[in-house]
């Protein structure tokens, strides 16, 4: 398998290497779980990525934005960084523009994308010791946190998938009406 340089080689490096197998596999890569974050919003039309399955509850556009905040935040947790770097004002849950557009739209994805190679390269610098450190904010060592953001990633293209077949329904039960 090819490492990246800065992942250590070894046992250590080895630990490493699963770490970042598991992100990559939960945002990006081929895995046996179908597909990842991704692959659910690949090719998404902004009127799918913004519909609703009912008043109050979240859109894909919501879910892509809250996936890219917890990158930053696991990241920043990771790091020791403190708090504000963040791109976006707030935390965990967004609320995206009125006014809907193809670009802002394709902003946010970019802004995902950043945020996972930004966490991806923090976990490659890591050692084995880091792993094992509690990070200020949380009850739960760095690899722990890092493993829940890559189950974190999982679940929310599943809950995409969910919300594209349920958009798919509704149009076509508009279209029979």
């Amino acid at each position: 398998m090819k490492q990246t340089a800065r992942v250590q080689t070894g046992a250590q490096g080895a630990e490493i290497s699963l770490l970042l197998r598991l992100l990559d596999e939960a945002y990006s890569r081929k895995a046996w779980h179908g597909p990842n974050l991704r692959g659910a919003i690949r090719g998404l039309d902004t009127d799918v990525a913004v519909w609703r399955p009912a008043p109050g509850r979240h859109n894909i556009w919501e879910i892509v934005v809250h996936c890219a905040y917890w990158k930053y935040a696991v990241r920043r947790r990771v790091l020791g960084e403190k708090r504000g770097a963040s791109p976006l004002r707030g935390s965990n849950w967004f609320a995206r523009p009125e006014a809907v557009s193809s670009d802002a739209w394709r902003a946010d994805i970019a802004l995902l994308e950043h945020t996972h190679r930004s966490l991806r390269a923090a976990i490659a610098g890591l050692s084995r010791s880091d792993l094992e450190r509690i990070p200020g904010g949380s009850r739960v060592p760095n690899i722990s946190v890092i493993a829940g953001i890559a189950a974190h990633d999982v679940y929310h293209a599943g809950q995409i998938q969910l919300l594209k077949r349920l958009a798919r329904v509704q149009r076509e039960e508009k279209r029979h009406a």
